[in-house]
């Protein structure tokens, strides 16, 4: 009986796990990775700030999968199988030995995405798999019980089974369609905001933690999200920012990433808390100028931006301000409305949704 003959279309992580599992399980089966690129996991190299942030502390298929904004249930049965303990034990059966940061976040203890490299390069060699790089496939094509990949050098192969690893890239879709399969449009995920608004002018890396934020978007579920947030020199960036772009990627999508958003500065604060604090310091601080006091946690200049979009002057005291000004404040600090106007300028989304 002729081995088989297996194709990996792509030289990342997901391909090279896949190439390695083929042909460690199967060492009778003839296995070759196909890499469009010079170099192999290019993007392993990159990830996690250059020290590849492997899997998640979290062993739980069921908790696990409530962090993907779409498809969990399908995910489910495939964490039941194989999960980040496999993951952790997987690499440690190689030499790699894994830690967890305070996020939940893991990553090999050299602290550097070069010792994943190593490892999945060496893993692919030793279990047999037949690296080429610089191999671009131009077509995959069905023929009789086989499949035929041409490339782009003009050369051809024949594999009995094919597999298909290279993200985002739409070649990598109009394959996968072509030989059957339904493909729902891909969207950006993970990105930053652009915003132009007076309360974030010259606030540009000033960062504040926790914030809620929350989309309107006219769905049934609401988009929201709590945590750190970063405003930038074109609008907002931060985990909380990335995560709510990743449960709003469709809706963000659909609206051209035109959508309001409301900001509340101060989630850990109600708006009567908000209020009292605001209200006593009116008593207690009088004679103080707002633009130079603050009772509530925030960034300086921010709060002096609030202030200022408030209709308040730069040399109000507090025994000034209004009960109208007051309110409007409040409002602002809980409930300020903004404009979302686009993704960040340098089209930096992360993954695809």
């Amino acid at each position: 009986m002729p081995e088989l003959e297996v194709v990996v279309v792509g030289g990342g992580a997901a391909g090279f796990f896949a190439a390695i599992t083929c042909a460690e399980t199967f060492p009778q089966v003839r296995v070759t990775l196909l890499e469009a690129g010079q170099t192999f996991l290019s993007k392993v190299r990159i990830s996690g700030g250059g020290r590849c942030n492997v899997t998640h502390h979290c062993f739980d298929p069921g908790q696990l999968v409530q962090n993907y904004p779409r498809g969990g249930q399908a995910l489910r049965g495939a964490l039941s199988r194989f999960q980040p303990w496999d993951t952790i034990a997987w690499f440690q059966n190689r030499g790699v030995a894994l830690k967890t940061e305070a996020d939940g976040r893991m990553f090999p203890v050299t602290n550097t995405s070069q010792t994943i490299v190593d490892c999945l390069l060496t893993a692919a060699k030793d279990s047999g798999v037949k690296l080429r790089n610089q191999s671009p496939v131009r077509q995959i094509l069905t023929i009789p019980r086989a499949f035929q990949l041409l490339l782009k050098n003009g050369t051809s192969l024949t594999a009995d089974r094919v597999l298909i690893a290279t993200g985002s890239h739409p070649l990598g879709y109009q394959w996968a369609q072509s030989l059957g399969h339904t493909i729902l449009p891909p969207v950006p995920s993970l990105f930053t905001w652009q915003l132009r608004d007076p309360r974030l002018a010259d606030l540009a890396g000033i960062s504040v933690e926790p914030v809620s934020l929350r989309l309107i978007h006219g769905g049934k579920l609401p988009l929201e999200q709590t945590g750190p947030l970063l405003i930038t020199h074109w609008g907002l960036s931060g985990p909380a920012v990335l995560k709510l772009s990743a449960w709003g990627a469709r809706d963000l999508h659909e609206h051209h990433y035109q959508m309001p958003l409301v900001i509340n500065w101060l989630p850990q604060y109600s708006q009567e808390k908000v209020r009292q604090a605001l209200l006593t310091t009116k008593q207690e601080q009088a004679r103080k100028q707002l633009q130079g006091f603050s009772p509530l946690p925030l960034p300086k200049r921010l709060w002096q931006n609030l202030v200022k979009c408030a209709d308040i002057g730069p040399s109000t005291t507090w025994a000034e301000v209004s009960k109208l000004q007051i309110q409007t404040l409040v409002q602002s600090l809980n409930q300020g409305h903004y404009q979302v106007r686009g993704k960040g300028v340098f089209r930096e989304e992360l993954v695809t949704g």
